[in-house]
């Protein structure tokens, strides 16, 4: 049992070491990485010009055993398939403490770079480029019970213990405008308030039912007709629905492609401060994703 362990282990590093991962299709790549291979590219020039750009002075000490090409790859890989940082590190022969460094040294240069940041919540009043119709939700990721204050963070939607991301995308793009993090307890709507996003009165916003009464903030605002107990929905406000479900449905698409990324579908391991930021990076790259896709496609 022991000998077949260890040839599962050697085999392993082989297959890190040695793949040489230039050879898969765009598709497999995508796959393997969950980025194509363009995406890639651009993450390794971006990296690369941070650390050119950088006034610190050289360290003295041994030569990293990753190459920046490398560096990425690791980030990808612990996004893609969110391992530990042990068994991430048992791949690359590295210890998990460097593996932790290598993936918040690449995720820092990535957003210091400027080239995966999303429009921001300004963009959405910016008369020269406002949306014509937005998609507004929220998706949830599940976290480790926390060891204070658990009843802010549990959510009774789901069941268990969640953090909270409200994602504003253009519904004729599909192209991700803005993100705002928050506990899982929190309302839909709360979130919202707390975001303090707000749309041009020229624009469009189509919301589900957990955004009733965003219309006293936005007038042009959409959100499904709800019975109540003593009344049932009209056949004209069953077709409402359908009609509105039909434009909302834009932004189911964009959260599961973003959770193909495991380390926002799988239970959340890491500090919860870092995951805002986590969610703005991983958006963007999604965002750099959509020409790519369509091209490949």
């Amino acid at each position: 049992m022991i000998l077949g362990q260890e040839i599962i282990y050697t085999f392993a590093i082989f297959i890190s070491k040695n793949m040489d991962y230039q050879n898969l299709s765009d598709e497999q790549f995508k796959r393997r990485f969950g980025v194509y291979k363009q995406t890639y590219r651009k993450m390794v020039e971006s990296v690369k010009s941070v650390e050119a750009d950088s006034n610190s002075p050289s360290k003295r000490g041994p030569k990293p055993k990753l190459s920046i090409e490398e560096q990425v790859l690791v980030t990808l890989e612990y996004w893609r398939e969110y391992r530990t940082y042990f068994h991430i590190g048992t791949s690359w022969e590295l210890s998990e403490s460097t593996i932790c460094r290598i993936v918040n040294k690449t995720e820092k240069m990535l957003l210091q770079s400027g080239n995966f940041r999303l429009k921001g919540k300004k963009a959405l009043l910016n008369q020269a480029e406002i949306p014509v119709v937005t998609v507004m939700d929220v998706t949830e990721t599940p976290i480790e019970r926390p060891q204070k204050k658990q009843k802010d963070f549990f959510s009774g939607k789901r069941g268990y213990h969640t953090l909270k991301s409200q994602l504003v995308a253009d519904q004729n793009t599909e192209e991700i405008i803005c993100v705002f993090c928050g506990k899982g307890r929190g309302h839909d709507f709360s979130l919202f308030k707390k975001s303090r996003v707000r749309f041009h009165p020229l624009t469009t916003s189509i919301e589900d039912s957990g955004y009733q009464g965003i219309a006293a903030y936005h007038s042009n605002s959409y959100t499904p007709k709800k019975k109540s107990k003593n009344r049932k929905l009209t056949e004209l406000e069953k077709e409402y629905n359908k009609a509105l479900a039909k434009e909302r449905i834009i932004i189911e698409p964009i959260n599961r492609k973003l959770k193909t990324l495991k380390i926002l579908s799988c239970k959340y391991r890491n500090r919860r401060r870092r995951y805002s930021l986590r969610v703005n990076l991983l958006a963007a790259i999604y965002n750099c994703e959509l020409g790519i896709g369509i091209a490949a496609s």
